[in-house]
């Protein structure tokens, strides 16, 4: 594949991804804000860097947190000419490695990777006399994986938990967790197994111990790259130290107000310090929000800068966004007297949605715990609302998605002989004998999919009938999508997309947990059970889990990019005691009177005129935007006036004030980076692309007049 030209790579970037782009050496720490391009930023980077010559692709390893990422990682380095380049998950990358060299050091093939730890526990907890049932043995399964990737083992987990003050499981006494951690090794001895920590254990260990081990990787692998780099977690950044060794050639990029997992291990300290880890590293921020208007921004930066001002603990070192959408819908707050009535709006709202043109699955209802869901599911199938529930089995671990895939692969195999005999036959036949139409890729997963009894009309029954309608209907849309590919090639991209869990869009409203929504976005999000107990956790009993539980209401909010609505329950079943308290992390966000939740503006406000309305506007938009821009703002404002007055039209006629904000927030700095701006077409870019430029640069535009002459 050829490589891009790096100038038009550039073209492609705002002026802060391009500051990460042309960073092609030496540490480099990227701060990037929910929904600023951060992936756009480091992929254009590495293309940037093998276009230039500065890195060579082979010895590139861009590591993530999940296998969806990292498979959307290499599809956009294949796309920017650079498919050599490695992106994996953390431990995709330390087995591969593992199973590399583990013949050599340690002799025979690499022990069994068990995917679940729950057997093993309860078999060590029988073991030493522990009592457990299902729920218990998944948070000491838990617990086990913390002390792993703290890098704690049992002589040490006594007096780390009592430093941090964390609690052990349920029921649980710091001896009995101390005893478990020895008997669960013991168990995976016997068994001949290793868990995921294992992995990096195990290779981290082996790089220590074999110099000649460390000197193969660190001569294949010379440019790192680490996304979600706040996530990481002890064990990580030990690995990560040794596949670097005295190097420093590596970029990080992260957001410290999404640290959503300390109490999974992770910790967003090493994002913080960079710097004190790696002396002369540049830091780049990135604010501009591409994802959501103004109006979700506003209200998740009052939500941080309020954690930022208020109590003993704070997140430091989160970014303030700026939106360059266009203003759009106020945010909505309601309360309501019991989680069904809460659930009951939820399904009125997304159908009016739906019904003016928002598909299904571009709706997310989110909740803090997965209890949640159940009044939530009642509702919706009571008024005919499709829905997804993530977290539950995986899209390609469910019995009719393995049933369909084996079909297609039976069906792809029979089309192959069939067609392998038709062109021998049609060999010795005419040209016209051998014209017939060929059956499109919809046509074959159709033809394929109906032996399982799927129909191109949904069925009429609900529940697990139209979920698995549902679940069949995403795979043809696929192939809907992937009009060029044969039947054969189809079967392939499904099965790549099982190995990284990329699953296709299922036509429903999504209902998922905030943890899982981390990383994903829709057009519309409503963001139910803001109450104290629920969100803020009732286990937030310190200071810093209450801070965690503000970052994560931080990464719920900013997955909406047109709608969002914040909701509330004053009691948990219908008729219940009204004992709910709205959620503290509100305060100072939350109007303070509720409408009905029918107006336009702001819940408790009546719709401004537009005087007051423009007055926000601007107001939002200098406290968002720094002096520079909100200054080359006023002198477009000035320009376009001395210019409508010339022209004898209405300044909005020649440019409105939103895509003068927009092109002083994005600070283009060719025609083509001026072009993508909304609101500036052919004709408006030949008239006033050249005077806009010259503003940016601080020069005095020519005149019509001048121009002309």
């Amino acid at each position: 594949m050829t490589l891009r030209d790096p100038e038009q790579l550039l073209d492609a970037l705002d002026p802060d991804q391009r500051k990460v782009a042309v960073q092609v050496a030496g540490p480099l720490a990227v701060l990037a804000g929910a929904g600023t391009g951060k992936t756009r930023a480091i992929t254009y980077r590495i293309a940037y860097g093998v276009a230039t010559g500065a890195f060579d692709q082979t010895n590139i390893l861009a590591v993530t947190f999940t296998a969806r990422a990292a498979a959307e990682m290499r599809s956009r380095l294949r796309d920017l000419g650079v498919p050599g380049a490695q992106a994996r998950t953390f431990h995709s990358a330390a087995l591969r490695q593992l199973q590399f060299f583990w013949p050599g050091v340690v002799g025979g093939p690499v022990p069994e990777l068990i995917p679940h730890k729950a057997s093993l526990v309860a078999a060590a907890a029988a073991r030493i006399g522990m009592r457990v049932d299902k729920a218990l043995v998944r948070d000491l399964a838990a617990e086990i994986e913390w002390s792993k990737v703290s890098m704690v083992g049992p002589e040490t987990y006594a007096e780390q938990i009592r430093r941090d003050s964390r609690p052990t499981p349920s029921g649980t006494s710091v001896e009995d967790m101390v005893r478990l951690l020895d008997a669960y090794e013991d168990a995976k001895d016997e068994r001949g197994v290793i868990d995921f920590e294992d992995v990096l254990l195990t290779l981290s260990g082996m790089i220590q111990e074999r110099q000649d081990v460390a000197r193969r990787i660190r001569a294949q692998y010379r440019t790192f790259v680490v996304d979600e780099y706040q996530d990481v977690s002890r064990l990580q950044q030990h690995l990560l130290d040794l596949w670097l060794g005295e190097r420093h050639d590596l970029c990080v990029v992260g957001d410290v107000a999404q640290t959503i997992y300390s109490f999974a291990g992770a910790s967003s300290a090493y994002l913080r310090d960079f710097r004190k880890r790696h002396r002369g590293a540049n830091v780049v921020e990135l604010t501009r929000d591409y994802r959501s208007t103004p109006q979700v921004v506003a209200v998740a930066n009052r939500l941080m800068d309020h954690g930022r001002a208020s109590g003993p603990v704070r997140t430091s070192g989160a970014v303030h966004l700026t939106s360059t959408r266009p203003p759009g819908s106020a945010v909505r707050f309601s309360t309501h007297a019991d989680e069904r009535s809460e659930a009951d709006h939820v399904a009125r709202r997304a159908h009016e949605l739906h019904a003016h043109g928002l598909p299904w699955s571009a709706i997310a209802v989110l909740y803090r715990t997965n209890s949640q869901s159940e009044v939530l599911e009642q509702a919706l199938s009571e008024v005919g609302v499709p829905f997804v529930v993530k977290g539950g089995t995986r899209f390609f671990d469910r019995e009719e998605v393995q049933r369909a895939m084996l079909a297609l692969r039976r069906h792809a195999l029979a089309h192959a002989v069939v067609d392998n005999a038709v062109a021998t036959t049609t060999r010795d036949q005419d040209a016209e004998a051998s014209t017939k139409p060929q059956d499109t890729l919809v046509d074959l997963v159709e033809e394929a999919l109906s032996v399982l009894g799927w129909a191109p009309q949904a069925p009429v029954a609900g529940g697990a009938v139209r979920e698995r309608w549902d679940n069949l209907t995403a795979i043809v849309e696929l192939a809907r999508a992937k009009p060029d590919l044969t039947l054969a090639q189809f079967v392939e991209e499904l099965a790549e997309r099982s190995r990284a869990q990329a699953a296709p869009t299922v036509e429903g409203v999504t209902l998922t947990t905030l943890h899982t929504a981390k990383g994903l976005e829709w057009d519309a999000v409503f963001l139910v059970g803001a109450s104290e107990g629920l969100l803020p956790i009732s286990m937030a009993t310190t200071p810093e889990a209450r801070e965690e539980e503000r970052r994560l209401l931080y990464v719920g909010i900013t997955r909406a990019r047109d709608h969002l609505e914040i909701s509330w329950a004053k009691a948990r079943g219908e008729g219940g005691r009204a004992n709910r308290k709205r959620s503290s992390l509100l305060h100072g966000i939350w109007p303070e009177q509720e409408s009905s939740g029918r107006g336009r503006g702001r819940a408790g406000e009546a719709a401004p005129s537009r005087k007051k309305n423009r007055a926000r506007i601007n107001e939002e938009f200098e406290k968002e935007n720094s002096p520079q821009v909100v200054a080359l703002f006023e002198r477009m404002r000035q320009w376009r006036l001395d210019l409508s007055r010339q022209l004898g039209v209405p300044p909005f006629a020649v440019l409105t004030d939103q895509t003068l904000r927009d092109v002083a927030v994005a600070g283009p700095r060719t025609l083509t980076q001026l072009r993508v701006i909304k609101g500036i077409g052919e004709v408006k870019l030949d008239r006033f692309g050249a005077p806009l430029l010259a503003l940016i640069r601080g020069e005095e535009p020519a005149s019509p007049a001048d121009e002309d002459g």
